[in-house]
C-alpha cells in the first residue's frame, strides 16, 4: 500500500467534505500539522467541526481556519493566545465544547481504542458535568464522556519510515499519538521520510497500522511565546554569587 504523497494537496484529495469532524495533533503550535492545515484552508472545506487542544495562534495553525471562517465547532480544552478564537467564541459565531485537558487526551485515545466512553471524576460539580450520565464508584460521583472517532485526523511527526511508522518529539506526542489512532483516516506530516526499516522499533511513537497517507516537508515552527532574560557577565555572576 503506497502511503507517500507529493504533497499535502495530493494527501487530502478525496478525503474532505464539509462538516466533517477532524482531530488535529499539536499542543500549543509544537507539533502541529501546518501544510495539512494550509491545504485544507487551500481546500475551502467548511463546517468543520476540529478536536484539538487548542486553536493556534491569531493568523497561524488552525487560526487560519477560523479566520477563513471554516470551522463550526472546536472541541478543546485552551482558547490559548488566540484572541479570534476569543471573539468568535464569546459572540457567538463559534460553538466551543470545553474538555479539561487530560480528558480530552483520553476521549482521543478511547474512540481510537474501540473504547466509546469512559467514566472521570475530572469536572464533577461544574458546568462540564452539566446533562451527563453520572455514577458512583466506591462512594464517588464520576460522569461518563464519550470516546472520539473523527472522519479524518491530521498530525505532524519528526520522522516516519515509508510504511508510516512514525517518531514524534519531546512535547509534540502529547496530542498527536491519540489524535492519529481516533481517525477514520490519519495523514501524517514529517520533517523527514527515511526508507522502512531504517527506524529502532522501539523508538516508534505510532506504529504504521495507524497511518493512511504521509508527506514530507519544511515546517516554519513558531515560537508560541517567546521569554528571554538580559545577558548577565560573567564578573556580574561572580559578585551575586558572593
Amino acid at each position: 500500500m503506497k502511503k507517500v504523497y507529493a504533497s499535502a494537496d495530493a494527501a487530502l484529495d478525496g478525503l474532505l467534505r464539509d462538516g466533517m469532524l477532524i482531530a488535529a495533533g499539536g499542543f500549543g503550535l509544537c507539533g502541529i500539522p501546518e501544510l495539512l492545515i494550509e491545504a485544507i484552508l487551500k481546500a475551502g472545506t467548511k463546517d468543520l467541526t476540529i478536536a484539538s487542544n487548542n486553536c493556534g495562534v491569531d493568523g497561524f495553525g488552525l487560526g487560519k481556519l477560523l479566520d477563513s471562517r471554516q470551522i463550526r465547532k472546536m472541541i478543546s480544552s485552551y482558547v490559548g493566545e488566540n484572541a479570534e478564537f476569543m471573539r468568535q467564541y464569546l459572540s457567538g459565531e463559534l460553538e466551543l465544547e470545553f474538555n479539561p485537558q487530560g480528558t480530552l487526551a483520553e476521549r482521543m485515545r478511547a474512540g481510537g481504542a474501540g473504547i466509546p466512553g469512559f467514566y472521570t471524576k475530572t469536572g464533577v460539580g461544574t458546568v462540564i458535568a452539566e446533562g451527563k450520565d453520572h455514577k458512583d464508584f466506591d462512594g464517588e460521583t464520576y460522569i461518563l464522556e464519550r470516546g472520539i472517532v473523527a472522519d479524518l485526523a491530521i498530525v505532524k511527526g519528526w520522522k516516519a519510515d515509508e510504511s508510516g511508522n512514525v517518531i514524534f518529539r519531546k512535547t509534540a506526542r502529547n496530542f498527536n499519538v491519540p489524535a492519529a489512532k481516533c481517525g477514520r483516516v490519519c495523514v501524517c506530516e514529517v520533517e523527514e521520510i527515511v526508507p522502512t526499516g531504517s527506524l529502532d522499533p522501539d523508538a516508534i511513537h505510532l506504529p504504521g497500522i495507524y497511518v493512511h497517507r504521509l508527506i514530507q516537508g519544511s515546517h516554519e515552527k513558531r515560537i508560541e511565546q517567546r521569554t528571554t532574560r538580559s545577558r548577565v557577565s560573567d564578573t556580574t555572576r561572580k559578585k551575586e554569587a558572593v
